[in-house]
């Protein structure tokens, strides 16, 4: 776990900020009375011991449960961002829909009785996608994001605050409670004793506290961040932060310990908190070949290619998030095996080769990867790239993704590219609906390949943790629902959440998509546990000594803190 990190500008200067947002405001108040160290809220001393809950990493059905057990918990406050991308996914469309709610998730925390800090960016980092700067931005290649500050050494800003506030409440915005997960590192933990003796010692000098975060939730579908320290650091499916409210939504021995010191300072609400929700075990179940993804290219792309001859990015052709394919053709035989790269580290971030259709292997952002081809006169080179998030954290360079560099194949820079942006979560929904037509199956499955089942639920319905042992790294969906990426073989992550209400009762059949990008197990099964398994560290990242970067860090040494 890394050490605590100084709170940023933005949140030292929370008075003048941010938001508290007050039920009843015509009738209620908040001031900061730097005179003497402290908040008023309706005219009394007030401390806030707060949380943190992203409303985008919960489905909406499930915010009054977890905004209820905040409370019970002895919060009083919670603590979100509001991410520009999520409710402005094209220039000038605005969504506040469903879960993208945003009045209807402060009235769900009123009912709650607790008061709201509001972040709304349009910058928040979080781990999320891009930070949550819209991916839209990029269409004008030669921008450049958040610039406007240069400012970035903490003793300067704190002698600045102190020079223009040299009195106010103590506050520490982003108490951490544990820490997020980066595909191929250790599962992040931080001990309650840690966090409860920070807590402690932090109530006793009068401070206000939040606690980041409080609860995690998780990264559904492509949503997922990353950041960049020595290489490209892709952030787990899973935002569990071993925060003292699970990903699930259950209440751990970090959450009493926590209760018990709140409960030292200020008055917390009486009665046992809520149970742990009921969890099933469904399987194992065998997953059923559907077909390759080359297979249903006209159904993923029906509008049909995009043509260039220097390969476009995805943001070049507004796919935001995602796959995209790009396809060219050899211009002569390659009878010996030849060298094929993407020069400059121009492969962002994942790309999985196939020549006429047979999977080739895998080139990897960040990594001395070349992959040695053969071909005939015409045969048919696919390039399946993956944008596995844009950096929210880092360098904050623009993150195009894509090929950004044209292949490389022998000594012959290859043009002539046709890209296909892949709409594929459109794709499994029409699966869910309709009976598509027997598709002529590959005769070895390996490379980007759609598997799928259909299954009953007997009993009674449960939260359950999707666990996919020997599948190697792809994308799940249950009853069309995104549920984001698995990558077992990497690792720490090896299950996934399903939370209850993804799925059918008795009497009607869920339907499980997998798309595996690589390798499909001896035995294609998966299994529903009730708990899940977050750590294993038997996989982790065993290719990072090609990384390009020579400060590449290892899966046993410590990371530097991400930003919020």
């Amino acid at each position: 776990m890394a050490p605590n990190k100084p709170s940023c500008l933005r949140s030292l200067l929370l008075p003048l900020s941010l938001t508290l947002l007050l039920p009843q405001a015509d009738t209620r108040s908040f001031i900061v009375d730097r005179d003497h160290d402290r908040f008023l809220l309706d005219g009394a001393p007030f401390r806030y011991v707060s949380g943190s809950l992203h409303y985008f990493r919960v489905p909406r059905v499930l915010w009054a449960d977890r905004l209820l057990k905040m409370r019970w918990s002895g919060l009083n406050a919670i603590q979100f961002y509001v991410p520009w991308n999520y409710h402005e996914p094209q220039p000038g469309v605005y969504n506040f829909n469903g879960s993208r709610d945003l009045i209807a998730f402060l009235n769900e925390a009123a009912l709650a009785n607790l008061l709201v800090i509001l972040r709304p960016g349009p910058y928040i980092c979080a781990e999320w996608e891009m930070g949550g700067l819209p991916s839209w931005l990029l269409r004008k290649p030669e921008i450049r994001l958040r610039t406007s500050d240069p400012a970035d050494n903490m003793t300067k800003i704190f002698t600045l605050l102190r020079k223009y506030e040299p009195h106010g409440p103590l506050v520490n915005s982003e108490y951490y409670t544990g820490w997020l997960d980066y595909w191929g590192q250790n599962h992040s933990t931080r001990s309650v004793s840690a966090v409860t003796k920070g807590l402690e010692n932090m109530l006793k000098l009068g401070a206000s506290v939040n606690m980041y975060m409080f609860h995690g939730g998780t990264n559904f579908g492509y949503w997922n961040g990353a950041d960049k320290k020595g290489r490209f650091l892709s952030i787990t499916t899973s935002y569990d932060y071993d925060a003292p409210i699970s990903e699930a939504g259950d209440p751990t021995p970090k959450l009493f310990a926590l209760r018990d010191v709140i409960s030292k300072f200020q008055e917390v609400p009486l009665g046992p908190l809520p149970p742990p929700s009921p969890k099933m075990m469904v399987g194992p179940l065998t997953l059923h070949l559907v077909g390759h993804l080359l297979a249903f290219l006209d159904l993923l792309c029906p509008s049909g290619p995009i043509r260039s001859i220097l390969p476009m990015t995805f943001e070049a052709v507004k796919q935001d998030r995602g796959f995209m394919l790009y396809r060219t053709y050899m211009t002569h035989t390659i009878f010996e095996p030849t060298p094929f790269w993407v020069p400059n580290n121009g492969v962002h971030d994942r790309a999985y080769v196939m020549v006429d259709g047979v999977f080739q292997g895998v080139l990897e952002r960040n990594m001395r990867d070349k992959l040695f081809l053969m071909g005939k006169v015409g045969s048919k080179l696919d390039i399946l790239v993956e944008n596995m998030g844009r950096l929210s954290f880092g360098s904050n360079s623009s993150d195009f993704k894509g090929l950004l560099e044209p292949p490389i194949l022998g000594q012959t820079i290859l043009t002539q590219w046709m890209m296909f942006p892949l709409k594929i979560d459109n794709l499994v929904k029409w699966w869910f609906l309709l009976q598509l037509p027997k598709w002529p199956y590959p005769q070895a499955p390996s490379g980007p390949t759609f598997y799928s089942k259909t299954f009953p639920i007997l009993g009674s319905v449960g939260d359950t943790f999707l666990h996919l042992p020997g599948w190697t790294k792809g994308q799940v969906w249950i009853n069309g629902f995104n549920l984001g990426r698995y990558w077992t073989k990497r690792g720490p992550q090896q299950t996934l959440y399903v939370p209850r209400f993804l799925l059918f009762p008795r009497g009607a059949l869920n339907k499980i998509t997998l798309l595996e990008l690589e390798n499909v197990p001896l035995q294609p099964q998966v299994q529903f546990l009730d708990k899940p398994i977050l750590n294993s560290t038997s996989t982790l990242h065993r290719t990072h000594i090609n990384s390009l970067s020579a400060d590449t860090l290892s899966a046993s040494e410590p990371m530097e803190l991400s930003g919020h």
